[in-house]
């Protein structure tokens, strides 16, 4: 196949089936009762169908990548080549994915439906509005802010303290013109001017619940418990307090129900959530993977970002809160971004460099090792670059045989599934000789929320130290004093490193982890630990994907990538 043309040329060319013969391929029934047609080629599965289906022994495949560099890693797309692979060589499989953001979209990464022949479709939808998932999301996040508002204009009965209003609205957007904003400026009678300010909607502690949730009626308990203030005495205020479960819960009603696309080769996809990895928990939805699980003998799914983000979350909060362990962990690489860690520009990563690629495996070799420390076996994928020289993949593959790893090269971007059927039989043969009784936590819930910031910074990023200010000690001591001690720990810091400085490539050790801000999502059951400059509302980069995206003479879309 060729690689000549763009991802949207590609996806756009692919043919689609109609979502009921997709869905024929994994036993789903075509009636009412089973799912609703979004159109053509996509569907949302009823809970009415999905609350009846029966428990089977499936396997669990995370695919998760190294630090990402602007070279690429191409986790989504490894995820879908290896779903179609799997599904080559005689294993029902489906792969489960996050729905895009608008915020990349528009801003710097692009998409994520995958790539070359490696994708999800349709593209344009799923990378856009899809079935207004984010949307609703969106609107129930705001509309709590909205009654919170409205509580205090109407009297405060809660004793709402306005300086101390910890829900900040949402959007699903790159602005950072709104990442600090005044409201209540009007000259209304009983406006209260007060600092406020905006995250991106993947950001939210809705889109957390959301993807945390096990049907509608715990959605609206975990809802409920969302922490939006603390009075003026200092006791917390919870969502549930204003009612603002039920009519935020009606807005989600229909978002709750997961998404079936398809593949380019015409295999399912299930699309539902979409929290980032760098500032969320970045993984899609328990409904969605569990529901996989009982319809496949594979499933396929992703974390966001590198091993030491969207893994770990996914594997310490994820698999903590759905009670389930992946049977093979794939980690993606790349030459390009290998070679980028050991120190060689963008622009230069077209000419072989066995030196910096030397340079560059110790990122990999951490990420691997990381993996091992939950009691996880592994395969390594290398997504294929046709710079790659073969001295280079053979330098990798040397590399893992002495760690005891499989590796695989894999030509998907260009070949479709065809190009992972050897990764497809070494996960098939990791997955036959897993022992589930080896998977195991980093941490114990029972231990203090500073001690488990600790463990991963030392065990997964390297640093021999964490740094906190007076003001983060506080707010700790009140989240452990309101009885939220056992959750677990969200990290939101930069992707592009193991540290919290993004141009610290590599696998460096001896730094510390800084910590901004300490945020209580008690709705969610995690607590967020802001670290270096992160951002939970991102801004767009100089020359923004936005720039090239526009409508042709014939009304097709381009520049979507």
């Amino acid at each position: 196949m060729s690689g000549v043309k763009s991802d949207i040329e590609i996806a756009r060319a692919s043919k689609m089936m109609p979502i009921g013969k997709v869905l024929e391929k994994i036993n789903i029934p075509d009636n009412p009762v089973s799912f609703s047609p979004m159109g053509r080629h996509i569907a949302k599965l009823n809970f009415e169908y999905i609350d009846k289906l029966k428990e089977k022994k499936s396997n669990l495949i995370l695919v998760t990548a190294i630090t990402p560099t602007p070279a690429g890693e191409g986790k989504t797309t490894t995820s879908v080549g290896l779903s179609d692979g799997l599904n080559k060589i005689g294993k029902q499989t489906i792969v489960c994915l996050r729905e895009p953001s608008l915020g990349p979209s528009f801003g710097m990464k692009g998409g994520a439906a995958g790539g070359g022949y490696a994708q999800v479709v349709p593209m344009e939808q799923i990378n856009l509005h899809f079935t207004g998932d984010f949307h609703a999301i969106t609107s129930a996040h705001n509309l709590l802010s909205a009654l919170i508002d409205n509580h205090i204009y109407w009297g405060n009965k809660l004793n709402i303290d306005p300086e101390n209003i910890v829900w900040k609205r949402v959007v699903d957007l790159n602005d950072r013109a709104l990442r600090s904003i005044k409201i209540n400026l009007g000259k209304l009678k009983n406006n209260i001017p007060r600092d406020e300010g905006f995250d991106i909607t993947v950001a939210s502690e809705v889109m957390a619940i959301f993807c945390l949730s096990n049907n509608l009626e715990d959605l609206e308990n975990k809802i409920g418990n969302i922490t939006i203030a603390y009075t003026k005495d200092k006791k917390p205020v919870y969502a549930k307090d204003l009612k603002a479960q039920g009519p935020m819960t009606v807005l989600l009603k229909e978002a709750i129900r997961p998404n079936v696309t398809q593949t380019l080769e015409n295999n399912p996809a299930i699309i539902h959530g979409g929290p980032f990895a760098n500032i969320a928990h970045g993984c899609n939805s328990i409904i969605a993977t569990k529901t996989a699980l009982k319809l496949s003998e594979y499933v396929v799914t992703e974390a966001g970002f590198g091993a030491d983000l969207g893994a770990e979350k996914f594997l310490d909060i994820k698999c903590r809160k759905a009670g389930i362990q992946p049977n093979c962990v794939v980690i993606v690489a790349t030459i390009r971004a290998l070679k980028m860690h050991g120190g060689v520009e963008k622009e230069d990563l077209k000419k072989e460099n066995l030196e910096a690629l030397k340079k560059g495996l110790p990122n990999l070799e951490k990420h691997i090792n990381n993996v091992k420390k939950f009691g996880l076996e592994l395969v390594v994928a290398i997504n294929h670059f046709i710079t790659d020289t073969d001295k280079e993949v053979k330098l990798i593959q040397e590399h893992c045989s002495k760690l005891g790893v499989k590796v695989s090269l894999c030509t998907h971007w260009s070949d479709g599934g065809k190009g992972t059927e050897n990764l497809a039989k070494n996960v098939v043969e990791v997955c036959k000789k897993n022992n589930k009784e080896n998977f195991k936590y980093l941490y114990k819930d029972e231990a203090p929320i500073l001690k488990k910031v600790e463990t991963i910074a030392k065990e997964i990023y390297g640093a021999d130290r964490i740094e906190l200010d007076d003001k983060v000690k506080k707010q700790i001591n009140i989240i452990e004093k309101s009885g939220f001690a056992k959750l677990p720990v969200c990290i939101a810091k930069t992707q592009y490193s193991f540290s919290t400085d993004p141009k610290l490539k590599g696998a460096p050790t001896g730094h510390a982890l800084q910590i901004r801000e300490i945020r209580l999502s008690s709705g969610a059951g995690f607590v967020v630990v802001i670290c270096g400059s992160i951002m939970t509302m991102p801004g767009l980069p100089r020359v923004p994907s936005a720039d090239a995206i526009k409508l042709n003479k014939k009304g097709e879309i381009e520049g979507l990538f």
